[in-house]
């Protein structure tokens, strides 16, 4: 499966040769339900052709919808899904994406990808990462409010002791008795205690690189918070030698094999909630201190000129809120239109992919936690 954090930009954002398609899906996690899911995936695959016919005649049609059919038929596929499926393909590429929210079913084609429905989810404030651990292995979890599921490690994740520190041949120093003269000066260790010191001196070593690997491949770059679920007498060693600062202070007292994942979600949520919400009122705060000093903004055609300018730091937007109308990257003008026209979409989606675009962050909001009615606030770099 793709990583849909790595891709947003440097991929589904980038320019690409078309014809560009974008299929979207809800999908289930558990039997019964899940059995529609293909069924939809081949109408919205129907749906596809009927596009790239009208747009494109048959030239590539096959070529570039092969991997949809392969993925229809593909039963172990189909039998792993979330909330969501994001799939993606150009004549020379090819995505799919699992999603821990709900998306509405879409099927288009176009010049460049419909990136939309991603930024409500990846830009959402309430996501976070559980790294789960033992001294034997190592799961990394992200989550929301509503879910909670095993990251696909990158390669050089070391998600079991073997991984970090390589295959290893009994050492018969581990366990031999190691005997020394009674006396004065002179120390006695026994068979136990070299073999707690050699099982102590493994699992620091397993725990940094687990922490190496968290910090730079997903805390660096997402700055979502981190939750250490373990077993008590994990947690000390671990923090003495975890150099992450999304490392978050509390931590659930659990192995995360003993327990549900919905349970997991619910402790890690407890703890989550209250920084959280910290967050959001920092978010607020910040917004009203720069609109008093005129570096922010809650209209509409303010902010559209200042995201064609990449004047916003922030961009605050209403998650249940919908703007249709149209903007013009180039001059910022924004115009107000009806959703049922085909050719309109959200402005507020169009605002925050535009701000994502051009450096700046995007922070999905719930509607009780906006500072505006507008559904949009930004904080302006200047």
């Amino acid at each position: 499966m793709d990583a849909l954090e790595d891709d947003y930009r440097n991929v589904l954002l980038a320019d690409h040769e078309g014809p560009c398609i974008s299929l979207y899906q809800p999908t289930h996690r558990t039997f019964p339900d899940r059995q529609q899911d293909p069924i939809r995936f081949r109408n919205l695959l129907k749906e596809l052709q009927e596009s790239l016919s009208r747009q494109h005649g048959g030239k590539e049609n096959e070529t570039i919808l092969r991997p949809f059919h392969e993925l229809a038929e593909d039963g172990e596929f189909w039998n792993h899904t979330l909330d969501g499926l994001a799939v993606f393909a150009t004549p020379d590429l090819f995505r799919v994406y699992h999603l821990q929210r709900p998306v509405q079913e879409r099927a288009i084609v176009a010049g460049s990808f419909h990136t939309k429905p991603l930024m409500r989810i990846i830009q959402s404030a309430d996501r976070y990462h559980v790294l789960g651990l033992n001294r034997q292995q190592a799961t990394l979890f992200e989550g929301n409010r509503y879910a909670l599921d095993p990251v696909q490690p990158l390669d050089d994740f070391p998600d079991d002791a073997e991984a970090a520190m390589g295959p290893r041949d009994d050492d018969p120093e581990r366990t031999k008795r190691a005997h020394g003269r009674d006396g004065a000066g002179h120390t006695t260790r026994h068979g136990t205690n070299v073999r707690q010191d050699a099982v102590r001196k493994d699992t620091k070593q397993f725990f940094r690189a687990v922490d190496e690997a968290v910090r730079d491949n997903y805390s660096r770059p997402l700055g979502l918070p981190l939750l250490l679920a373990a077993l008590p007498e994990h947690h000390h060693m671990f923090r003495e030698i975890s150099r992450n600062p999304s490392l978050m202070p509390d931590a659930i007292d659990v192995d995360p094999a003993s327990v549900p994942l919905d349970d997991l979600r619910a402790r890690a949520w407890e703890i989550v909630l209250p920084s959280y919400l910290e967050r959001l009122r920092d978010l607020v705060e910040r917004y009203g201190a720069s609109k008093a000093d005129g570096r922010g903004s809650a209209d509409l055609s303010d902010i559209g000129r200042a995201a064609a300018a990449s004047r916003i730091a922030t961009l605050l937007i209403d998650a249940d809120r919908v703007v249709p109308g149209r903007f013009d990257p180039e001059s910022g003008a924004v115009e107000f239109a009806r959703l049922e026209d085909p050719d309109v979409d959200d402005m507020l989606d169009d605002l925050g992919e535009h701000t994502v675009r051009n450096g700046g962050e995007v922070v999905i909001v719930p509607s009780q936690n906006m500072p505006t009615d507008t559904g949009i606030a930004a904080i302006y770099r200047f």
